[in-house]
């Protein structure tokens, strides 16, 4: 009887030992958790700056939030891309290219410079319309090292492989001359055939403008008047959202939605020219290799 009871005194204090043990346990681990989450919250960024994330559809809390790129070596400036609107998709890259490259699409496309046409949907070729006066010439994809660079550079941004870009077009706005609205891609089985329909046009800006020459998405969603440079546009370029021309800057837009459909939001236009030129140069890239 002495021996059983004193098996119970031993297996009890064994217990509370356990216990004990355990408890310690966990009070360590708590312990270590909470100073964890204490150096996490150290590290985390202070949200009070102007890196603050983008609020959906509110255009005046544009920010440089959305990707540092790179520090241009030379003059070229700080790169970076703008938030400029989810609906449609619209993303402004500022200095992507250098002013040399801008001089030299300039120079090398005036000699074959000639009337703008669009496209006619029945027969796919070129014709001239009176909603597009401006002046252009088509430049040959891979023309150059210069081109070849810039089209790579384009391939790079919106992971559209090379091959499925058409070749670069200049054009040449002078005062008084536009674009009005339209959409990119086709609706029509002829245009789609060589390369598939066009999903994104990347549209950079080849020169300075003094006034007027803006990109306009009018059916853009979102309280348009919001945007910093608001008292600086022209009466067409407030009839949306709208973009003034900076040489160097490149305008990414997409005319189809991340679920393949296209998008009407993408509706954009040229506004006139009403002081000084306009230059630029897009770049239209289809679903499959262009040209094959």
């Amino acid at each position: 009887m002495v021996k059983a009871r004193h098996s119970r005194v031993q297996k009890s204090w064994m217990t509370r030992w356990s216990w004990m043990f355990l408890l310690s346990v966990l009070t360590m681990f708590m312990f270590l958790l909470i100073l964890l989450l204490l150096a996490l919250h150290l590290r985390m960024p202070n949200t009070n700056t102007s890196f603050a994330p983008f609020e959906h559809n509110h255009l005046n809390s544009i920010a440089r939030n959305a990707s540092y790129i790179s520090e241009g070596e030379d003059e070229q400036g700080e790169q970076w891309v703008e938030i400029l609107s989810w609906e449609p998709r619209a993303f402004l890259y500022h200095n992507f290219l250098t002013k040399e490259e801008c001089d030299y699409l300039i120079n090398i496309a005036k000699p074959d410079m000639q009337k703008s046409s669009v496209v006619d949907s029945k027969t796919g070729k070129s014709m001239d319309s009176r909603v597009r006066t401006s002046s252009g010439a088509f430049l040959t994809r891979g023309r150059d090292h210069i081109v070849r660079d810039i089209e790579k550079r384009i391939a790079d941004f919106t992971f559209i492989p090379v091959e499925h870009g058409e070749g670069l077009q200049v054009l040449h706005y002078e005062v008084g001359q536009k674009y009005e609205p339209h959409l990119d891609y086709f609706m029509d089985e002829v245009n789609t055939k060589n390369g598939g329909q066009r999903i994104a046009t990347m549209l950079m800006y080849l020169s300075d403008v003094e006034e007027g020459g803006e990109t306009v998405f009018p059916n853009a969603k979102g309280n348009v008047s919001s945007v910093p440079w608001w008292n600086e546009l022209s009466e067409c370029a407030k009839k949306g959202l709208s973009i003034k021309p900076k040489m160097g800057s490149a305008l990414l837009f997409w005319s189809m939605k991340p679920d393949a459909t296209l998008d009407p939001l993408s509706l954009h236009g040229g506004c006139p020219v009403i002081k000084g030129n306009k230059w630029s140069c897009t770049k239209w890239m289809r679903l499959k290799p262009y040209g094959t």
